[in-house]
């Protein structure tokens, strides 16, 4: 019965929000483009996976988690497979294969409820480095693709380091106003840049009636795409399943978050149906939440928006669409990294000021006796011990440019410290035993 009263709740919303402010959905809805376009495109040229196929799955998937959970919640590529496939230009049946070892495996932990243990256990200093540095890790990407791959202004007018300086100028002229709908704007600019080279191009083609035929693929579980799906876990457990219901808490607070058996099963349905047909293998991640919020989006109507969309190119245009996205300017899409990295890592602020582990149960004193809630005191010390473990959480992930070291580093440093604390504890009480049965006075 909750659950279909949740869906209600959404409904309601979904529909309210859009009324209220469709513009501001709309340019939520594509603030997660500049993670999904680079990937997808290589992925597709590199005939990993089908363009036509995972524009139509993901737009579905869209659909339905904005109707099912009621937030912008992304439908992102899992990037540690798009990676390895994109270096190793890994066939579409391997590729296949890796997202369903993933899926099978986040599977397993949801329905065991072994994701709900984690995350007990995990502390909330922990989650938000993770977040932290998944946003830095977006914005370090961003700006290190922009100085790689802009050219010269002479030599690319279309496509240069001018276009990221107006794109990001306009970020921050419009940065008090959250609903603006830059990613809008942003996106209509990059679609006109593109449609212009292509037509100024005679090796490139304009996008054309080309009608999805959708076909089935049988996943080959070799050892390297065996590996590719391993080494995706703890990059979709961390970020995609619990950083993201944590974030969801955090950013829309009025409306119930999704719990992270629910993601974890959303994640695994996406990838177990999709694998079958050539999409390609995706997630819900932190840093396409933030995006989506940071560029407009307050409700799943805005990624139901994108879902539509998405499916109306796949099912119309496919892989004729190619040579209009591989011209979509890569200096606009690094400044929409670069945002919707600085949203997701401004969830960090609220670790010493809000965050869920430091609001406790309360009696109400208007007489009443009624149960609330109250934020509890935090000594200096214990500030500083959850602000280091967020950045030693951080500076894992960063340095070693991998989730799980960032994870275990914040782990031990949250333990080492409770560890401290016992051991003095117990020295303490110890030592104070040892003076209390000590005689007053001595012979």
């Amino acid at each position: 019965m909750a659950f279909i009263s949740n869906i209600k709740l959404f409904h309601r919303n979904n529909v309210a929000t859009i009324r209220n402010s469709p513009l501001a959905e709309v340019s939520g809805a594509l603030g997660d483009l500049g993670t999904l376009l680079p990937l997808m495109i290589t992925l597709a040229v590199n005939r990993s996976i089908s363009l036509s196929t995972t524009l139509v799955f993901s737009g579905v998937f869209n659909i339905v988690t904005g109707a099912v959970f009621g937030i912008p919640l992304p439908v992102q590529p899992m990037k540690a497979i798009a990676a390895a496939a994109i270096a190793s230009h890994t066939s579409e049946p391997e590729t296949m294969a890796a997202g369903s070892v993933t899926a099978g495996l986040v599977l397993v932990l949801s329905l065991t409820g072994l994701l709900r243990l984690v995350t007990k256990i995990i502390p909330i200093p922990v989650i938000k480095g993770i977040q932290f540095g998944a946003g830095l890790s977006l914005i370090i990407s961003a700006g290190s693709s922009l100085l790689q791959t802009l050219r010269p202004t002479w030599d690319q007018p279309l496509d240069n380091r001018v276009w990221v300086f107006a794109a990001f100028l306009l970020l921050i002229l419009t940065q008090r106003r959250t609903r603006f709908p830059f990613a809008l704007i942003i996106f209509v600019a990059g679609v006109t840049i593109a449609l212009v080279r292509i037509a100024i191009s005679p090796e490139m083609s304009m996008p054309q009636l080309h009608i999805w035929k959708p076909y089935v693929v049988l996943p080959k579980w070799s050892a390297e795409a065996i590996g590719m799906g391993v080494a995706q876990l703890p990059l979709t457990t961390l970020n995609s399943v619990i950083a993201v219901s944590a974030l969801a808490s955090d950013l829309l607070p009025n409306l119930p978050s999704p719990s992270v058996t629910a993601v974890g099963i959303s994640v695994s349905a996406m990838n177990l149906f999709g694998c079958w047909f050539g999409a390609m293998p995706v997630c819900h991640g932190s840093g396409g939440l933030a995006a989506q919020y940071r560029f407009g989006a307050r409700s799943g109507a805005s990624v139901m928006i994108l879902g539509l969309f998405k499916m109306i190119l796949g099912l119309a245009f496919g892989e004729s669409l190619l040579d209009l996205l591989q011209t979509f300017p890569r200096s606009l899409l690094g400044i929409m990294v670069v945002a919707a990295g600085l949203e997701l890592a401004r969830v960090g602020q609220s670790l010493n000021y809000g965050a869920p582990d430091l609001w406790e149960t309360s009696v109400e004193g208007d007489g009443s006796e009624r149960l609330g809630k109250r934020r509890r005191s935090v000594s200096d010390d214990e500030r500083a011990q959850r602000w280091n473990v967020m950045l030693i959480t951080t500076a894992g992930i960063l340095a070693f440019k991998n989730d799980a070291v960032g994870f275990i580093a914040g782990m031990m440093c949250h333990y080492a410290y409770l560890l401290t604390e016992w051991v003095e504890q117990k020295w303490h009480g110890r030592r104070h035993g040892l003076l209390e049965r000590a005689p007053l006075l001595r012979s």
